[in-house]
Protein backbone atom coordinates (compact mmCIF):
# COMPACT_ATOMS: atom_id res chain seq x y z
CA UNK A 1 0.00 0.00 0.00
CA UNK A 2 1.96 2.84 -1.00
CA UNK A 3 1.26 6.67 -2.13
CA UNK A 4 3.43 9.16 -4.12
CA UNK A 5 2.63 11.81 -1.69
CA UNK A 6 5.34 11.79 1.64
CA UNK A 7 4.41 12.73 4.94
CA UNK A 8 6.09 15.85 6.59
CA UNK A 9 6.95 15.19 10.05
CA UNK A 10 8.31 17.76 12.69
CA UNK A 11 8.47 17.27 16.26
CA UNK A 12 7.53 19.87 18.53
CA UNK A 13 9.70 19.34 21.87
CA UNK A 14 7.99 20.58 24.98
CA UNK A 15 9.98 20.22 27.65
CA UNK A 16 8.17 17.01 29.25
CA UNK A 17 5.53 17.26 27.19
CA UNK A 18 2.15 18.62 25.76
CA UNK A 19 0.42 17.19 29.27
CA UNK A 20 0.32 19.38 31.59
CA UNK A 21 1.19 16.65 34.36
CA UNK A 22 4.18 15.37 31.90
CA UNK A 23 6.43 15.99 34.74
CA UNK A 24 4.78 13.83 37.38
CA UNK A 25 5.14 10.76 34.91
CA UNK A 26 7.64 7.90 36.12
CA UNK A 27 9.59 8.20 32.53
CA UNK A 28 9.50 11.79 32.51
CA UNK A 29 13.04 14.03 33.16
CA UNK A 30 11.65 17.23 34.98
CA UNK A 31 14.28 19.47 34.35
CA UNK A 32 14.11 18.49 30.67
CA UNK A 33 12.87 22.28 30.26
CA UNK A 34 16.19 23.59 30.86
CA UNK A 35 18.53 20.64 30.07
CA UNK A 36 20.48 20.92 27.23
CA UNK A 37 21.60 17.04 26.60
CA UNK A 38 18.63 16.20 26.98
CA UNK A 39 17.55 18.15 23.95
CA UNK A 40 20.11 17.27 21.87
CA UNK A 41 19.36 14.05 22.55
CA UNK A 42 15.73 13.84 21.33
CA UNK A 43 17.18 16.02 18.38
CA UNK A 44 19.60 13.15 17.21
CA UNK A 45 17.33 10.75 17.31
CA UNK A 46 14.66 13.20 15.51
CA UNK A 47 17.46 13.45 12.94
CA UNK A 48 18.59 9.58 12.58
CA UNK A 49 14.41 9.32 11.89
CA UNK A 50 14.99 11.84 9.10
CA UNK A 51 12.54 14.09 10.48
CA UNK A 52 11.82 17.17 8.63
CA UNK A 53 12.34 19.75 11.73
CA UNK A 54 11.86 20.17 15.44
CA UNK A 55 9.97 23.16 17.11
CA UNK A 56 10.29 24.82 20.33
CA UNK A 57 7.46 27.33 21.69
CA UNK A 58 8.27 30.67 23.71
CA UNK A 59 5.97 32.62 25.96
CA UNK A 60 6.12 36.23 26.54
CA UNK A 61 4.46 35.89 30.44
CA UNK A 62 3.95 33.39 32.97
CA UNK A 63 1.86 33.43 36.24
CA UNK A 64 1.48 30.95 39.01
CA UNK A 65 -1.71 29.31 36.50
CA UNK A 66 1.10 28.67 33.90
CA UNK A 67 1.52 25.17 32.42
CA UNK A 68 4.54 23.63 33.82
CA UNK A 69 7.25 23.84 31.19
CA UNK A 70 6.08 27.35 30.76
CA UNK A 71 7.81 28.46 34.09
CA UNK A 72 11.41 27.10 33.63
CA UNK A 73 12.49 26.89 30.00
CA UNK A 74 15.62 27.86 27.32
CA UNK A 75 15.07 30.83 25.58
CA UNK A 76 14.67 29.60 22.13
CA UNK A 77 16.65 31.29 20.18
CA UNK A 78 19.59 30.35 21.73
CA UNK A 79 18.36 26.60 21.90
CA UNK A 80 18.54 26.06 18.09
CA UNK A 81 21.78 28.02 17.92
CA UNK A 82 23.33 25.09 20.25
CA UNK A 83 21.23 22.45 18.80
CA UNK A 84 21.97 23.44 14.91
CA UNK A 85 25.81 22.91 15.88
CA UNK A 86 24.96 19.56 16.84
CA UNK A 87 23.46 18.53 13.33
CA UNK A 88 23.57 18.46 9.70
CA UNK A 89 19.83 17.81 7.96
CA UNK A 90 17.50 18.26 10.23
CA UNK A 91 15.88 21.66 10.37
CA UNK A 92 15.41 23.67 13.47
CA UNK A 93 12.25 26.10 14.38
CA UNK A 94 10.61 28.32 17.13
CA UNK A 95 8.20 31.12 17.89
CA UNK A 96 8.88 34.67 17.34
CA UNK A 97 5.96 36.98 18.38
CA UNK A 98 4.98 39.10 15.72
CA UNK A 99 2.83 41.55 18.15
CA UNK A 100 5.99 42.05 20.37
CA UNK A 101 9.28 41.34 18.38
CA UNK A 102 10.44 43.41 15.68
CA UNK A 103 13.70 42.30 14.94
CA UNK A 104 10.30 31.32 13.23
CA UNK A 105 6.48 29.81 13.50
CA UNK A 106 5.21 33.02 13.24
CA UNK A 107 3.24 33.82 16.05
CA UNK A 108 0.87 37.22 17.05
CA UNK A 109 0.82 36.49 20.63
CA UNK A 110 -1.98 34.51 22.57
CA UNK A 111 -4.76 36.34 25.09
CA UNK A 112 -3.70 37.93 27.92
CA UNK A 113 -1.25 35.33 28.56
CA UNK A 114 -1.86 36.65 29.24
CA UNK A 115 -2.64 40.03 30.47
CA UNK A 116 0.87 40.16 31.39
CA UNK A 117 2.08 39.90 28.08
CA UNK A 118 1.59 43.73 27.30
CA UNK A 119 2.63 44.63 30.76
CA UNK A 120 6.05 43.29 30.04
CA UNK A 121 6.78 45.03 27.46
CA UNK A 122 5.50 48.28 28.40
CA UNK A 123 2.38 48.43 26.62
CA UNK A 124 -1.09 49.41 28.08
CA UNK A 125 -3.11 46.40 26.52
CA UNK A 126 -2.82 43.65 23.98
CA UNK A 127 -4.07 44.40 20.75
CA UNK A 128 -7.02 42.76 19.60
CA UNK A 129 -6.91 39.80 17.48
CA UNK A 130 -7.47 40.66 14.26
CA UNK A 131 -5.55 43.87 14.85
CA UNK A 132 -2.54 41.82 15.29
CA UNK A 133 -2.93 39.65 12.60
CA UNK A 134 -2.81 43.13 10.50
CA UNK A 135 0.17 44.05 12.39
CA UNK A 136 2.13 40.15 11.73
CA UNK A 137 1.42 41.07 7.46
CA UNK A 138 3.48 44.24 7.82
CA UNK A 139 5.94 42.88 10.04
CA UNK A 140 6.23 39.80 7.79
CA UNK A 141 6.27 42.24 4.32
CA UNK A 142 9.52 43.97 6.06
CA UNK A 143 10.94 41.07 7.12
CA UNK A 144 11.10 39.41 3.74
CA UNK A 145 12.58 42.57 2.37
CA UNK A 146 15.10 42.82 4.89
CA UNK A 147 16.08 38.96 4.11
CA UNK A 148 16.84 39.93 0.63
CA UNK A 149 18.74 42.70 1.30
CA UNK A 150 21.90 41.24 -0.41
CA UNK A 151 21.66 39.38 -3.89
CA UNK A 152 23.06 36.27 -3.87
CA UNK A 153 26.26 36.88 -5.44
CA UNK A 154 26.40 40.44 -3.65
CA UNK A 155 29.64 39.68 -1.69
CA UNK A 156 32.74 39.67 -4.62
CA UNK A 157 35.83 39.51 -2.22
CA UNK A 158 37.90 40.42 -4.36
CA UNK A 159 41.17 40.99 -2.37
CA UNK A 160 43.48 42.29 -5.79
CA UNK A 161 40.90 44.65 -6.94
CA UNK A 162 39.92 45.77 -3.63
CA UNK A 163 36.06 45.07 -4.05
CA UNK A 164 34.36 43.33 -0.95
CA UNK A 165 30.90 43.74 -2.09
CA UNK A 166 29.34 44.98 -5.05
CA UNK A 167 27.25 47.72 -3.78
CA UNK A 168 24.64 47.68 -6.66
CA UNK A 169 23.22 44.40 -5.04
CA UNK A 170 23.10 45.72 -1.59
CA UNK A 171 19.05 46.70 -1.03
CA UNK A 172 17.15 48.96 1.51
CA UNK A 173 13.24 48.10 2.46
CA UNK A 174 12.98 51.68 3.36
CA UNK A 175 9.15 51.10 4.71
CA UNK A 176 7.42 53.89 5.90
CA UNK A 177 4.25 52.23 7.72
CA UNK A 178 1.10 52.07 9.52
CA UNK A 179 3.24 50.09 12.61
CA UNK A 180 7.12 50.09 11.78
CA UNK A 181 9.46 52.08 10.00
CA UNK A 182 12.44 50.09 8.93
CA UNK A 183 15.00 51.51 6.69
CA UNK A 184 17.80 48.68 6.08
CA UNK A 185 19.56 47.04 5.04
CA UNK A 186 19.79 43.60 6.99
CA UNK A 187 23.54 42.80 8.44
CA UNK A 188 24.18 39.37 7.44
CA UNK A 189 24.13 37.91 3.55
CA UNK A 190 21.15 35.88 1.70
CA UNK A 191 20.52 32.21 3.18
CA UNK A 192 21.53 29.60 1.19
CA UNK A 193 17.69 28.97 1.10
CA UNK A 194 16.70 32.68 0.43
CA UNK A 195 14.92 32.99 3.89
CA UNK A 196 13.87 31.30 6.70
CA UNK A 197 11.15 28.57 6.27
CA UNK A 198 7.58 30.27 7.71
CA UNK A 199 5.57 28.73 9.95
CA UNK A 200 2.35 29.97 11.43
CA UNK A 201 0.02 28.74 14.08
CA UNK A 202 -3.57 29.88 14.03
CA UNK A 203 -6.63 28.53 12.90
CA UNK A 204 -9.06 31.49 13.16
CA UNK A 205 -10.68 33.49 10.27
CA UNK A 206 -7.44 36.21 10.56
CA UNK A 207 -4.82 32.97 11.15
CA UNK A 208 -6.08 31.21 7.97
CA UNK A 209 -5.96 34.53 6.01
CA UNK A 210 -2.89 35.14 7.34
CA UNK A 211 -1.33 31.72 6.83
CA UNK A 212 -2.70 31.72 2.94
CA UNK A 213 -0.86 34.89 2.39
CA UNK A 214 2.49 34.40 4.08
CA UNK A 215 3.44 30.97 5.50
CA UNK A 216 4.85 27.89 4.37
CA UNK A 217 3.96 25.83 7.04
CA UNK A 218 0.56 26.06 8.87
CA UNK A 219 0.14 24.00 12.77
CA UNK A 220 -3.47 23.51 12.95
CA UNK A 221 -4.86 21.35 15.36
CA UNK A 222 -8.57 19.54 14.06
CA UNK A 223 -10.67 16.92 15.99
CA UNK A 224 -11.02 14.27 12.95
CA UNK A 225 -10.46 13.75 8.79
CA UNK A 226 -13.49 15.43 7.96
CA UNK A 227 -12.65 18.84 10.09
CA UNK A 228 -9.08 18.36 8.78
CA UNK A 229 -10.23 18.15 5.18
CA UNK A 230 -12.25 20.93 5.44
CA UNK A 231 -9.80 22.90 7.16
CA UNK A 232 -7.26 21.97 4.45
CA UNK A 233 -9.48 22.74 1.41
CA UNK A 234 -10.43 26.08 2.79
CA UNK A 235 -6.55 26.97 3.39
CA UNK A 236 -5.23 26.12 0.05
CA UNK A 237 -8.33 27.98 -1.72
CA UNK A 238 -7.44 31.15 0.50
CA UNK A 239 -3.43 30.46 -0.79
CA UNK A 240 -4.75 30.16 -4.77
CA UNK A 241 -6.68 33.52 -4.02
CA UNK A 242 -3.69 34.93 -2.97
CA UNK A 243 -2.17 34.07 -6.38
CA UNK A 244 0.12 30.99 -4.77
CA UNK A 245 0.30 27.76 -5.30
CA UNK A 246 -1.27 25.60 -2.58
CA UNK A 247 1.06 23.33 -3.20
CA UNK A 248 3.55 25.28 -2.22
CA UNK A 249 1.56 25.60 1.82
CA UNK A 250 2.16 22.70 3.56
CA UNK A 251 -0.56 21.84 6.34
CA UNK A 252 0.52 19.85 9.08
CA UNK A 253 -2.09 19.38 12.27
CA UNK A 254 -0.88 18.26 15.60
CA UNK A 255 -1.08 14.97 16.70
CA UNK A 256 -0.07 12.99 20.32
CA UNK A 257 0.25 10.05 19.63
CA UNK A 258 -0.06 7.22 22.09
CA UNK A 259 1.31 3.99 21.14
CA UNK A 260 1.00 0.58 22.46
CA UNK A 261 2.07 -2.91 21.50
CA UNK A 262 -1.91 -4.08 21.50
CA UNK A 263 -4.81 -1.80 21.60
CA UNK A 264 -4.82 -2.62 25.31
CA UNK A 265 -1.36 -1.38 26.21
CA UNK A 266 -2.32 1.81 24.41
CA UNK A 267 -5.11 2.53 26.21
CA UNK A 268 -3.15 1.48 29.75
CA UNK A 269 -0.84 4.58 28.43
CA UNK A 270 -3.67 6.71 28.11
CA UNK A 271 -5.32 6.31 31.38
CA UNK A 272 -1.68 6.37 33.40
CA UNK A 273 -0.94 10.07 31.51
CA UNK A 274 -4.36 11.44 32.00
CA UNK A 275 -4.33 9.98 35.61
CA UNK A 276 -1.71 12.62 36.31
CA UNK A 277 -3.56 15.70 36.18
CA UNK A 278 -5.37 17.28 39.16
CA UNK A 279 -8.72 18.92 38.28
CA UNK A 280 -7.86 21.78 40.28
CA UNK A 281 -5.08 22.11 37.43
CA UNK A 282 -7.06 21.24 34.69
CA UNK A 283 -9.66 23.79 35.12
CA UNK A 284 -7.13 26.65 35.37
CA UNK A 285 -5.53 24.75 31.68
CA UNK A 286 -8.59 25.19 30.45
CA UNK A 287 -9.29 28.55 31.56
CA UNK A 288 -5.79 30.07 29.90
CA UNK A 289 -7.87 29.39 26.34
CA UNK A 290 -10.72 31.69 27.84
CA UNK A 291 -8.70 34.60 28.96
CA UNK A 292 -7.99 33.17 32.13
CA UNK A 293 -11.49 32.76 33.49
CA UNK A 294 -11.86 31.33 36.83
CA UNK A 295 -13.82 28.38 35.92
CA UNK A 296 -14.39 27.41 39.43
CA UNK A 297 -17.16 29.33 40.28
CA UNK A 298 -19.23 26.86 38.05
CA UNK A 299 -20.93 23.60 38.95
CA UNK A 300 -18.56 20.98 37.56
CA UNK A 301 -20.71 18.42 36.78
CA UNK A 302 -22.91 20.27 34.95
CA UNK A 303 -23.40 21.15 31.55
CA UNK A 304 -20.81 23.26 30.20
CA UNK A 305 -21.40 26.86 31.39
CA UNK A 306 -22.61 29.43 28.22
CA UNK A 307 -19.82 31.68 27.31
CA UNK A 308 -20.78 33.11 24.39
CA UNK A 309 -18.01 35.10 22.51
CA UNK A 310 -16.26 35.57 25.88
CA UNK A 311 -12.02 34.53 25.39
CA UNK A 312 -12.16 35.24 21.42
CA UNK A 313 -9.43 37.63 21.57
CA UNK A 314 -6.63 34.65 21.88
CA UNK A 315 -6.98 31.05 21.07
CA UNK A 316 -10.29 32.26 19.11
CA UNK A 317 -10.06 28.99 16.77
CA UNK A 318 -9.79 26.22 20.17
CA UNK A 319 -12.66 28.52 22.39
CA UNK A 320 -14.40 28.20 19.64
CA UNK A 321 -14.11 24.39 18.96
CA UNK A 322 -14.56 24.29 22.68
CA UNK A 323 -17.68 25.20 22.93
CA UNK A 324 -19.05 23.67 19.87
CA UNK A 325 -17.47 19.94 21.04
CA UNK A 326 -19.36 20.57 24.61
CA UNK A 327 -22.51 21.89 23.00
CA UNK A 328 -22.83 18.98 20.51
CA UNK A 329 -22.06 16.40 22.79
CA UNK A 330 -23.74 17.90 25.65
CA UNK A 331 -20.59 17.88 27.95
CA UNK A 332 -20.43 18.37 31.21
CA UNK A 333 -17.45 21.05 32.91
CA UNK A 334 -15.73 18.46 34.34
CA UNK A 335 -15.60 16.40 30.84
CA UNK A 336 -13.92 19.08 29.00
CA UNK A 337 -11.63 20.34 31.06
CA UNK A 338 -10.41 16.82 31.04
CA UNK A 339 -10.49 16.46 27.09
CA UNK A 340 -8.25 19.67 27.29
CA UNK A 341 -5.75 18.42 29.18
CA UNK A 342 -5.44 14.96 28.18
CA UNK A 343 -7.85 14.65 24.81
CA UNK A 344 -8.83 11.03 23.51
CA UNK A 345 -8.42 11.37 19.37
CA UNK A 346 -7.66 8.79 17.01
CA UNK A 347 -3.72 8.98 17.24
CA UNK A 348 -4.46 6.15 19.90
CA UNK A 349 -3.63 2.34 19.54
CA UNK A 350 -0.93 0.23 17.67
CA UNK A 351 1.69 1.11 15.60
CA UNK A 352 -0.47 0.04 12.85
CA UNK A 353 -3.53 1.61 13.60
CA UNK A 354 -1.90 5.03 14.39
CA UNK A 355 0.02 4.57 10.76
CA UNK A 356 -3.34 3.82 9.14
CA UNK A 357 -4.81 7.00 10.59
CA UNK A 358 -1.78 9.38 9.24
CA UNK A 359 -1.66 7.79 6.08
CA UNK A 360 -5.40 8.02 6.05
CA UNK A 361 -5.48 11.66 6.43
CA UNK A 362 -2.64 12.17 3.84
CA UNK A 363 -3.98 10.48 1.27
CA UNK A 364 -7.69 11.80 2.29
CA UNK A 365 -6.44 15.57 1.80
CA UNK A 366 -7.05 16.35 5.36
CA UNK A 367 -2.94 16.78 5.79
CA UNK A 368 0.49 17.11 4.01
CA UNK A 369 2.06 16.14 7.57
CA UNK A 370 1.53 16.08 11.11
CA UNK A 371 3.21 18.13 13.97
CA UNK A 372 3.88 15.55 16.69
CA UNK A 373 3.71 16.35 19.63
CA UNK A 374 3.46 14.14 22.58
CA UNK A 375 2.00 14.00 25.68
CA UNK A 376 4.51 12.92 27.63
CA UNK A 377 8.46 13.13 26.35
CA UNK A 378 11.12 11.36 25.93
CA UNK A 379 8.97 7.98 26.24
CA UNK A 380 5.74 8.98 23.85
CA UNK A 381 8.25 10.38 21.31
CA UNK A 382 10.24 7.31 21.72
CA UNK A 383 7.90 4.96 20.76
CA UNK A 384 6.12 7.09 17.83
CA UNK A 385 9.80 6.86 16.59
CA UNK A 386 11.04 3.35 17.51
CA UNK A 387 7.41 1.75 15.65
CA UNK A 388 5.08 3.90 14.15
CA UNK A 389 8.15 5.25 11.79
CA UNK A 390 9.21 2.36 9.75
CA UNK A 391 5.92 1.48 8.82
CA UNK A 392 5.55 4.76 7.49
CA UNK A 393 8.70 4.23 5.30
CA UNK A 394 8.01 0.93 4.74
CA UNK A 395 4.95 1.74 3.28
CA UNK A 396 6.67 4.75 1.33
CA UNK A 397 4.81 7.42 2.75
CA UNK A 398 7.84 8.71 4.76
CA UNK A 399 11.48 9.36 3.55
CA UNK A 400 14.52 6.87 4.41
CA UNK A 401 16.87 9.84 3.47
CA UNK A 402 17.32 13.58 3.38
CA UNK A 403 16.48 14.80 -0.02
CA UNK A 404 17.96 17.99 0.25
CA UNK A 405 20.69 20.32 2.64
CA UNK A 406 17.81 22.91 3.36
CA UNK A 407 14.78 22.84 5.08
CA UNK A 408 12.99 24.15 2.06
CA UNK A 409 14.47 21.62 0.06
CA UNK A 410 13.73 18.85 2.47
CA UNK A 411 10.08 20.50 2.51
CA UNK A 412 10.15 19.85 -0.76
CA UNK A 413 9.13 24.06 -1.37
CA UNK A 414 10.68 25.89 -3.80
CA UNK A 415 13.38 28.75 -2.77
CA UNK A 416 12.03 31.92 -2.83
CA UNK A 417 13.34 34.67 -5.42
CA UNK A 418 15.39 37.88 -4.64
CA UNK A 419 12.49 40.39 -4.85
CA UNK A 420 15.66 43.21 -5.94
CA UNK A 421 17.58 40.92 -8.61
CA UNK A 422 17.60 43.42 -11.18
CA UNK A 423 16.33 46.41 -9.61
CA UNK A 424 18.24 49.33 -8.19
CA UNK A 425 16.83 49.90 -4.72
CA UNK A 426 20.08 50.75 -2.61
CA UNK A 427 18.73 54.45 -2.07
Amino acid sequence: MTSQRKLRLGAFFSGTGSNMASWRHPQAVPDGPINLQYYRELTRKAEEAKLDFVFFGDGLFISEKSHPIFLNRFEPLTLLAALAMDTTHIGVAATLSTTYTMGEPVGTSLLRRWKGQPSNYSKPEHPAHDLRYEMAHEFLEITKGLWDSWEDDAFVFDKEAGVFFDPEKMHRVNHQGEFYSVQGPLNISRSPQGRPVLIQAGSSEAGRSFAARHADVIFTGQPSLEAAKAFYDDVKGRAAEYGRNPGELLILPGCSPIVGHSEAEADEKYREIAGLVEMADALNYLGRYFDDLDFTQFDLDAPFPELGDFGRNGWESTTDRLKKMAREENLTLREVALRTTTSRHKFIGTPEQVADTMQSWLEGGAADGFMVNNSVLPVGFNDFIDLVVPILKDREIFRTEYESNTLHGNLGLPIPPNRYVGTKTRN
